[in-house]
């Protein structure tokens, strides 16, 4: 018989969840475009469930031109009323709004950095935090980390940026590693063996 995989308990059981958990949830991301993605659907993910946003994911980079930053800035108010009526994505307003404001902000951010990714990482010295949490009880909301990259790009002029959202983003990317001590992935971790 075989042995059954232990995930974080939000992933199981659902396999977008345990595809999604096993092979991006607290991955370290480097990419621009992929930051940009995860920027833009954990904003989408507000009051939602994340499992909601999994499943329209591919809506999202059919409607956001596989998030490109450059090609999101510059939706004009034709753009993102058809956004608004594809039913491939949540169609709330101030959602597709957000999206391509940030997109000018995250622009912004690339010229006055080199990249977002350089601009994110150096929150941490481009070193990921793992936090071995023991149990789901045990991983935050936010944090402190989260509150200063919140606030730094609310002031900035970015919204959903809350620092919910934010913490929710930075597990999203790997800057932080909330993985339990039971997952399979925090296990192969300490075994060297992912």
């Amino acid at each position: 018989m075989a042995q059954k995989i232990v995930r974080c308990g939000w992933a199981e059981g659902d396999e977008l969840y345990e595809s999604y958990h096993d092979e991006e949830w607290g991955a370290p991301v480097y990419d621009d475009r992929v930051l940009f993605e995860f920027l833009v659907l954990e904003g989408a993910q507000a009051g939602l469930s994340w499992i909601t946003i999994l499943k329209r994911r591919e809506g999202y980079r059919r409607v956001f031109n596989d998030f490109d930053v450059q090609t999101v800035a510059a939706f004009t108010e034709s753009g993102i009323q058809a956004a608004l009526e594809d039913e491939g994505i949540i169609r709330n307003k101030l959602k597709v709004r957000s999206a391509v404001k940030n997109a000018h902000i995250f622009i912004d951010i690339q010229k006055e950095f080199g990249s977002f990714s350089d601009y994110l990482w150096a929150f941490v010295d481009g070193t990921q935090i793992i936090n071995n949490p023991k149990t789901l009880a045990d991983v935050p909301a936010s944090t402190e980390l989260s509150d200063r990259i919140s606030k730094d790009l609310k002031k900035r002029g970015m919204s959903f940026v809350g620092t919910t959202i934010v913490y929710a983003y930075l597990q999203a990317v790997g800057v932080v590693d909330d993985h339990v001590a039971s997952c399979v992935i925090a296990k192969a971790k300490q075994n060297k063996h992912f």
